[in-house]
């Protein structure tokens, strides 16, 4: 168990590293030719150029002005300066609103450390239990211990103070989420009345479209939406199975970056033309001259994606049932995308579109009908991961802590009894070795989302992000606290009755503290420190820029700027929520350590917004519910382990008493669900009618059929869709119009509208014609 020595050696490595990271970032900023790197989004916007390069030649390079090394650490203030209004201006609400988090983390927990701190830990730390306990029983404790609620004796009266105070701190959590889920409503509300047009406002995703022997998919999409939303539907673009399409455009990109690699190579040295080998990344196989050899596999692709693209285009089993339909109004889409289409409920399935930078396009190819059943694969993978990774984690901090060590490696036992050595292990190890063990974690969660068939970008980090959060819960926070292997832990949990597994985990809660304060430190301080040092992208860039790069457009593709990374933040955000409400009134010596996490990740996670990340797509917050709920999850969470832990410490008087805090939590967040969320999952009428007519009032002859048209094409087609045609007295006759149109059906009526697919006659309407005849 961590002494406060243990602890104290870890911060002062942890705040070491954060203090050298930004040293060595704000040294590598200043740099000309990094510019790029810690300034992309500048250059993105068209608001930043090239540092100057006159002068000497070294300057080109390197900073020579040692004026700008004094305040190395100006960027912080400079990070606090934009106003919010222009911040979501200038990154757009879902990174304004993400930031929010952060200051929600503070508004929260501010308040609670320093009630805490006057209250509970005087509370806590008059009593003499450990010290009895270690005296008469034996048992070791450390210094914070003294600080928790672990002090107090059994039955004691000291243990109103902490009931009061979980009262205290559940209903000031709840005021603070009603304020911010409000504000943020009302900011996503005007977001979407100021924004500039986007497709997706007028557009829905219609998706399992009806077979029709008669009709084609798109045709049937027409005629539908002509009979059914006659006033309002303007066009449509199917969605084509481009998957293949679109590897054979990845592979021909790689290839002519090995191509011009190689033709860069021998530009700057022409005595010798550059060789490769055919084999697996140029390592074996027959050599061959490279300039010839990726010339060549160009040219093949180039082919093969001409052959595939007509292919896809012609061929009516490339296309998917399903289409993104566009409409005349806003109004038009949100009354399309929020109802029921027709009797059965399992056809013709609208929503919202995504924007078309937030659309997966290969999850776009995987029939409707079979993701329920990936869904649930999914879900079965998922627990399996979850429990499974447990027995490697445990593994891993069991080797972690000293009594680990010395069972594997005995011969260690000298060097470990050195104080420094003992210090780290037990201060600082454990932490970073559950930290490195995760790493990978999110790219399975996200391979995990994207099987499961989600359209968008945004959807499938909602869901990652989910997962993600669940699995900190059952492996880092329970598996921790609770000491054994998955199976071990399932086991107990099985065989014994609902009411004791708070028991269970409550009593082991004030134990791990100390662990918990040691993870904070290693992945909230050091490892937040080291986001703003964008060590991987800083290399990648360099790289790119010596072996690739001969055009300024090459230098601005070889930027990778990133983005929030919703999918890996929130989760870890929502983690340390669930830690300051468990501990708040359990050992609150531990809310410091989040109040600086949440601090310091507020002003790098602003720097980086404003610099540095271009966030791949724009949601208007729609994560916000996501936030709200895991908040609540955990506060309940909180409420129950407290309960738990009371029920082990006889305090038969006033542990009921926390009974009714749950059922209040539980009731609040429905409140909340019924008042602020449908402004997250619907788009009200009223809003859209106003801003209709606002727009056309302003922009009367605004051609919306040209700006539609391509704007959900299948990226591979764009390049050579550039030849449409924009027929304006076809969209006049549309408003103007209403005659009889044939269709390819026989079996169904034709539609009032006239079709811009189908010209033909329809095989009905002569023989209406004839029977109408007297």
């Amino acid at each position: 168990m961590a002494t406060l020595a243990d602890i104290g050696l870890a911060a002062a490595i942890n705040i070491l590293s954060a203090f050298v990271f930004f040293v060595v970032f704000a040294v590598l900023r200043l740099q000309p030719f990094n510019d790029r790197v810690y300034f992309p989004k500048w250059y993105l916007k068209g608001l930043r150029t090239s540092p100057a390069r006159g002068g000497p030649f070294a300057r080109k390079f390197v900073n020579l002005d040692f004026r700008s090394y004094i305040k190395f650490l100006n960027w912080m203030p400079d990070a606090l300066k934009m106003p919010e209004q222009e911040l979501i201006e200038h990154a757009g609400l879902d990174s304004a609103v993400y930031l929010r988090i952060y200051l929600l983390g503070l508004k929260v927990f501010v308040p609670m450390a320093l009630l805490a701190w006057t209250i509970l830990v005087p509370v806590n730390y008059t009593n003499n239990t450990l010290e009895l306990e270690a005296k008469y029983n034996n048992v070791t404790s450390s210094d914070i211990d003294k600080l928790s609620i672990s002090n107090i004796p059994q039955a004691s009266n000291r243990f109103w103070a902490h009931i009061i105070m979980a009262y205290v701190f559940t209903f000031w959590t709840c005021y603070v989420l009603r304020k911010e889920y409000e504000t943020v409503a009302l900011m996503r509300l005007q977001f979407l009345a100021s924004e500039r047009r986007r497709a997706d406002q007028f557009s829905v995703l219609v998706r399992n479209v009806p077979p029709d022997p008669d009709e084609s998919v798109s045709e049937l999409v027409e005629h539908f939406f002509l009979v059914n939303h006659p006033d309002h539907y303007l066009t449509h673009q199917v969605v084509y199975n481009a998957n293949k399409l679109a590897e054979l455009v990845k592979k021909k990109k790689k290839m002519q970056n090995w191509l011009d690699y190689h033709q860069l190579k021998y530009t700057r040295n022409n005595s010798k033309r550059p060789l490769t080998k055919t084999g697996f990344l140029g390592l074996c196989g027959n050599q061959v001259d490279a300039l010839d050899y990726y010339t060549l596999e160009v040219e093949k692709l180039s082919k093969e994606i001409a052959a595939e693209r007509e292919k896809v285009a012609s061929d009516p089993k490339s296309i998917m049932p399903a289409a993104f339909v566009s409409f005349k109004t806003r109004w038009g889409a949100a009354v399309c995308a929020q109802t029921q289409q027709c009797r059965n409920p399992t056809l013709w399935l609208t929503d919202w579109a995504p924007e078309p930078r937030d659309v997966y396009w290969p999850n776009l190819a995987i029939p409707y009908v079979s993701l329920t059943i990936r869904r649930l694969i999914m879900a079965v993978a998922f627990f399996f991961l979850t429990f499974f990774f447990m027995i490697p984690i445990a593994f891993v901090q069991s080797l972690a802590s000293l009594d680990g060590i010395e069972k594997v490696a005995p011969f260690l036992r000298p060097i470990i009894d050195i104080g420094f050595i003992k210090s780290f292990i037990q201060g600082f190890l454990p932490g970073i070795a559950l930290k490195l063990f995760l790493i990978f974690l999110p790219t399975i969660l996200m391979i995990m989302s994207r099987f499961e068939g989600f359209i968008s970008l945004s959807s499938l980090e909602r869901r990652s992000a989910t997962r993600y959060y669940l699995f900190n819960f059952v492996n880092v926070f329970l598996g921790s606290i609770i000491a054994g292997s998955a199976f071990q832990q399932l086991n107990s949990f099985i065989h014994q009755s609902p009411s004791e597994i708070p028991k269970t985990i409550g009593m082991a809660i004030p134990q791990r503290a100390t662990f918990f304060i040691t993870y904070i430190m290693v992945d909230g301080w050091a490892g937040i420190a080291a986001e703003i040092l964008m060590l991987k992208p800083l290399i990648i860039y360099h790289l790119k820029n010596f072996f690739l790069v001969k055009t300024e457009k090459d230098r601005e593709e070889a930027m990778d700027p990133g983005s929030i990374g919703f999918n890996t933040g929130e989760p870890q955000i929502q983690f340390y929520f669930l830690l300051g409400l468990v501990y708040a009134t359990v050992t609150p010596a531990l809310l410091p350590f989040i109040l600086v996490f949440f601090g310091l990740a507020y002003v790098v996670f602003r720097h980086q917004i404003i610099n540095v990340y271009n966030q791949e797509y724009e949601s208007a917050a729609a994560f916000w519910p996501d936030v709200h709920r895991r908040v609540i999850v955990a506060l309940v969470v909180s409420q129950l382990l407290l309960f738990g832990l009371m029920a082990t410490k006889q305090a038969a008087n006033s542990t009921p008493f926390l009974i009714a805090l749950p059922v209040l939590t539980i009731y609040f967040h429905m409140f909340c669900k019924g008042r602020f969320e449908p402004a997250f999952v619907r788009y009200p009428l009223q809003e859209a009618m106003m801003k209709d007519t606002l727009e056309r009032a302003r922009e009367p002859h605004v051609n919306l059929k040209s700006f539609l048209q391509n704007a959900y094409l299948h990226p591979v087609f764009k390049s050579a869709d550039d030849d449409d045609e924009d027929d304006d007295d076809v969209d006049e006759k549309w408003d103007n119009e209403s005659v009889l149109v044939p269709t390819k059906r026989s079996s169904r009526r034709n539609t009032p509208l006239p079709s811009r697919i189908s010209t033909t006659s329809s095989p009905s309407l002569p023989e209406v014609h004839e029977d109408s005849q007297p």
